[in-house]
């Protein structure tokens, strides 16, 4: 068992869930995104102790968004939703914690069934000493 939390962030959900102009370049609205989420890996969020591997789900225009060192991205083949669930579910299978951020309804049932986590957007952006779900 991996005692290192996975935070899997639905990237087309996310970027979406703030009107700052994403439409007009969604991989670089995603980039933008991942490089806010680095310090993730060595800082943690409320409820995930670090070190936490973040993973960052793209997919459309975003897929051509690459790596960093502190997130890995992973361009899904087909549904971005799909690729989230067969993550979790391989992860979970191995008894490891998992965190999926996301506002979509369908993929939060998802992926609970499975027995992930799930926090929202705003959680993302909240300020260290918040606890509340976004």
């Amino acid at each position: 068992m991996t005692e290192e939390p996975l935070l899997v962030v639905d990237a087309a959900n996310v970027v979406g869930s703030r009107p700052d102009g994403w439409w007009r370049d969604r991989a670089g609205a995603t980039a933008r995104l991942r490089d806010r989420l680095a310090p993730i890996r060595r800082h943690g969020l409320p409820g995930l102790v670090p070190p936490v591997e973040v993973v960052l789900v793209v997919e459309g225009a975003a897929r051509r968004v690459e790596a960093a060192e502190e997130v890995r991205v992973v361009a899904a083949e087909g549904s971005g939703d799909d690729a989230i669930v067969g993550l979790v579910r391989a992860e979970r299978a191995a008894g490891r914690t998992c965190v999926v951020v996301t506002a979509d309804r369908a993929l939060r049932d998802r992926v609970t069934a499975l027995g992930a986590g799930v926090r929202g957007p705003r959680w993302l952006v909240a300020p260290p000493d918040r606890t509340a779900e976004g």
